[in-house]
């Protein structure tokens, strides 16, 4: 991982460390943008277990996980001018680059047998669910967080850990002081519901924007 300080450097006209760890993600862009490299510390700060989990639960590997982490910020650094506010937020960009750079990188390590057939199927599985071709990355994180209040609370609450907290069905097991098939069963029913949920929701549009223009048509 990498290992980021503040600068010691007095830079002219760049917000301090200290006042940066206060700034929400569009302004501590803007920082980064005009070359304030300790922005760039607080954005890896912020957001790397995030990107590391993402990798993580695609690859099957730590080792590669965190070669990719490092991959996929240090892209960031490289392309922060490109980031623009008004087409998303820092963290959907962010999980664009690591869901793409993910699938890139697995594609190229089942070529060369990288991973048994179980590992296969639970990627495929997993990045199935998040993929962009299901998910626009201007709304994913708030039909993921959508979709995630739909389900009951102990489903929910094993997904997150398992995905978002990079937890292993053994390790959830230990926390919650459940049997291991029990957070097998959460976890793959609360699949089920998230991906029913999402499948619905073009039905569920179309039928409010109906219901609406009829509304107007009868005022």
């Amino acid at each position: 991982m990498f290992l980021l300080q503040p600068a010691d450097d007095d830079r002219r006209g760049h917000v301090p460390y200290n006042e940066l760890l206060e700034l929400g993600d569009e302004p501590l862009m803007q920082e980064l943008q005009a070359g304030n490299t300790d922005a760039f510390a607080i954005v890896f700060k912020r957001y790397h277990r995030l990107v590391h989990a993402t990798a993580l639960h695609i690859l099957r590997d730590a080792h590669e996980a965190e070669d990719l982490t490092q991959s996929v910020f240090l892209e960031t650094y490289r392309r922060a001018a490109q980031f623009d506010a008004r087409r998303g937020t820092l963290k959907v960009w962010l999980l664009q680059y690591a869901y793409t750079r993910s699938i890139n990188r697995r594609n190229y390590l089942l070529v060369r047998h990288f991973y048994s057939q179980t590992e296969v199927d639970a990627a495929d599985e997993e990045a199935s669910l998040w993929s962009p071709s299901r998910l626009q990355f201007q709304e994913a994180s708030r039909l993921a967080n959508e979709a995630l209040d739909a389900l009951p609370d102990v489903q929910r609450k094993t997904i997150e850990m398992f995905f978002f907290e990079g937890l292993s069905f053994k390790e959830i097991a230990k926390q919650r002081n459940e049997s291991l098939s029990s957070v097998r069963h959460h976890y793959y029913r609360g699949l089920e519901r998230l991906r029913s949920y999402l499948d619905s929701r073009p039905q569920r549009d179309q039928r409010a924007k109906q219901l609406s223009l009829e509304r107007g048509a009868a005022s």
